[in-house]
């Protein structure tokens, strides 16, 4: 295939300059990256002196870096010396690259990218940062579609270090890789996209946010327990709350919205009402002073309901090998705790306390679970992204167990060292349900075609900081107890949202998985039946 002349233009090394169109937060993040990179940066915005009061912001950043001594004070000036305000789009003609940063309006991209087709030469690449418009309808404007690619950076864009190169459907694959090489010169982590709706990261993320909200709305937890169970059990490393006053609720609702409207109302996308309320409310988050939590100088935002002291219990046991009981035993020991060890349980219980029994949530409700077994006091501990160093657990007891058993429960995982949060009893707790649709929306993306298994795992570690990979999480946790915990809130909440992905199913039924690593293998059985006392 003979070379394009636009990808040439755009991979001579790093002398060609870089046109940005929009001097806002973004435009010039996008402008700073270029710009230390050693690109001369022209920026264009239509409001007159946008792009000046960009441009000091810029150096002042700059400034600010070297001062801090992260990046050396010769390269900050000689990277504010890059910058130059372009008067009009006219003076944007000669870049190697145009990278448009302006309001999230269809429209208004399609008219600047036509009327920048008229100015630029042949070989100037075109690239869009938008977050969730299609790149394929931006890019149909124009009379050569093909040198139109998706370049969405995630802001602030100097410090986060994801960058989605996304293909519209008319977009060269030769300017896609060139993009990706050149994000990758500029110190980025580049992954590549399909232009479907929210790309990979705004599309897989939906779940983290909507889960939360549900367990909100059916008052399972308040704002704080989420926040504080998502963080030091599930090992994110903020809240969904905390996230989305960051973000903006008016944003995030905006997102969710459009990336909902998108897949034509999927039920798995739906926005919610309670988040609504508080956009109409004007609470956006941090910016307005309110949004989930009230934000008050010197004062902590909330803080998470946190069960007192209870005691353990005097005989307390763990069952088999899993993952949950190697943790809790090896936990106990290093506190002094009195436990014995035995052969797994045929009914899956990890631990066993008189007559309660403490089980990892299947996505079942602890009342539905203690009615199907007829164990009255069962006790749920939710998923934890690594038992041995969460600093919290969250536990829910069913409706028939007495008072005594969720004490035990409590009692047992605070000696082990657990901060114990303490829910209402819903289907899939907290953690759980919330990782299982992340992997839920993050397979049917790899079964689109949108990108690959690895670059979907990478967006959502490096774009958003989830502390694994959806799908490595997934396989962690073996496919089927992922399909398992889906079928179960399928069943609690009626069908729609919680349908099992497909190639979920698949690989549940022939036992493989995203990444190639052997499959969660059974709990084994011990090699002695009986009890073993241990003392720590």
């Amino acid at each position: 295939m003979a070379a394009d002349p636009q990808v040439e233009s755009a991979s001579n090394g790093a002398a060609f300059a870089v046109g940005i169109v929009g001097a806002g937060v973004m435009g010039a993040g996008i402008a700073q990256v270029a710009a230390l990179a050693c690109h001369p940066v022209h920026i264009y915005d239509a409001q007159p002196g946008a792009a000046t009061a960009a441009i000091g912001r810029i150096a002042a950043a700059l400034r600010e870096l070297a001062q801090k001594q992260k990046i050396a004070a010769n390269r900050a000036m000689a990277a504010a010396q890059r910058l130059t305000v372009a008067n009009s789009i006219d003076e944007l003609a000669d870049c190697g690259l145009i990278i448009e940063a302006i309001v999230e309006d269809l429209e208004a991209k399609r008219a600047l990218f036509r009327a920048m087709e008229r100015i630029a030469g042949p070989t100037t690449l075109f690239a869009t940062n938008t977050s969730s418009l299609s790149i394929t309808a931006i890019a149909a404007a124009l009379e050569h579609p093909q040198r139109l690619a998706g370049m969405h950076f995630f802001n602030p864009a100097p410090e986060m270090p994801l960058v989605e190169v996304v293909q519209g459907a008319a977009t060269a694959p030769e300017i896609v890789k060139k993009l990706h090489e050149l994000a990758q010169r500029w110190g980025k982590t580049p992954v590549i996209a399909r232009s479907t709706p929210g790309f990979i990261v705004n599309r897989v993320a939906r779940p983290f946010y909507a889960e939360a909200l549900r367990v909100l709305e059916e008052r399972g937890a308040d704002c704080a327990t989420v926040d504080a169970v998502m963080q030091e059990c599930g090992g994110f490393r903020m809240g969904p709350f905390e996230l989305m006053d960051l973000i903006g609720n008016d944003v995030n609702h905006a997102v969710t919205r459009s990336v909902f409207d998108a897949f034509y109302g999927d039920p798995r996308f739906r926005p919610s009402t309670l988040q609504l309320e508080l956009v109409q409310a004007g609470h956006l988050g941090r910016k307005s002073g309110r949004g989930f939590y009230a934000y008050q100088a010197g004062k902590p935002i909330a803080t998470p309901s946190t069960a007192p002291l209870h005691l353990a219990p005097s005989r307390i046991q763990i069952y088999g090998d899993t993952p949950l009981a190697h943790a809790l035993a090896v936990r106990l020991s290093a506190s002094g705790a009195r436990f014995e060890r035995a052969t797994a349980h045929a009914d899956g219980r990890v631990a066993g306390w008189n007559d309660g029994a403490l089980y990892r949530t299947d996505g079942r409700a602890a009342t539905a679970r203690a009615a199907a077994a007829g164990m009255r006091n069962t006790i749920l501990m939710d998923l934890a992204c690594d038992d041995s160093t969460a600093t919290r657990a969250a536990v829910a007891a069913a409706d028939q167990a007495h008072p005594d058993a969720l004490h035990g429960a409590i009692g047992l995982l605070q000696a082990a060292g657990y901060a114990v949060s303490v829910i209402d009893d819903l289907p899939g707790m907290i953690v759980l349900r919330t990782v299982a649709m992340l992997a839920n929306i993050a397979a049917d993306a790899i079964s689109e075609g949108v990108c690959s298994v690895a670059d979907l795992d990478l967006a959502m570690r490096r774009g958003v900081n989830y502390p694994r990979g959806p799908l490595a999480w997934a396989d962690e946790i073996g496919i089927g107890a992922v399909v398992q915990a889906l079928d179960h809130l399928a069943a609690a909440y009626g069908a729609g949202r919680y349908h099992a992905s497909q190639l979920l199913r698949r690989k549940a039924l022939t036992n493989s998985n995203f990444t190639g690593r052997e499959t969660p293998r059974a709990a084994p059985a011990e090699r002695n039946a009986t009890y073993e006392t241990v003392r720590g």
